[in-house]
């Protein structure tokens, strides 16, 4: 069980990320060019909030079934980690929360604003922001 979740883990990062991606270049586009905010754009980022949505999911899983994860902070303790394990165990799901809380905020403040450049701009923070912070944390080396 644990291996497919872990590479079901891996292989959905991708899609996630090319969503979040588009959506985040989408609402740039949006902003800078001062274009109608339409459904279309609202789809895009609702999209991307469903698909990070359930990557959190299934990272919480992965979390509590991985060696690397809650276990390996269990086995070895706070001051054992490596900074490898420590970036498994702590950064990596720490920061991804931090991004999906901030991504999330982006997809409700939207909903109370009027304008068609404060739902872009909005998007382009709060999801831009959580993008950075998920590509910050990826483990590269064991990813790619």
């Amino acid at each position: 069980m644990y291996d497919f979740i872990q590479k079901f883990h891996s292989g959905w990062a991708y899609l996630a990320l090319l969503v979040l991606v588009v959506a985040v270049v989408n609402s740039l586009i949006g902003m800078f060019s001062k274009k109608e905010f339409f459904s279309k754009d609202r789809k895009i980022a609702l999209f991307a909030l469903i698909a990070i949505h359930i990557q959190f999911l299934v990272g919480i899983i992965l979390y509590f079934v991985s060696p690397n994860g809650l276990n390996m902070i269990k086995a070895v303790g706070m001051g054992g980690l490596t900074t490898e394990s420590r970036l498994l165990a702590l950064e990596h799901p720490l920061i991804n929360v931090i991004a999906i809380v901030l991504i999330t905020i982006g997809w409700s403040k939207h909903k109370k604003l009027m304008t068609s450049e404060s739902k872009f701009k909005t998007f382009s923070i709060f999801y831009g922001l959580g993008l950075l912070l998920i590509l910050s944390r990826i483990p590269w080396k064991i990813w790619l």
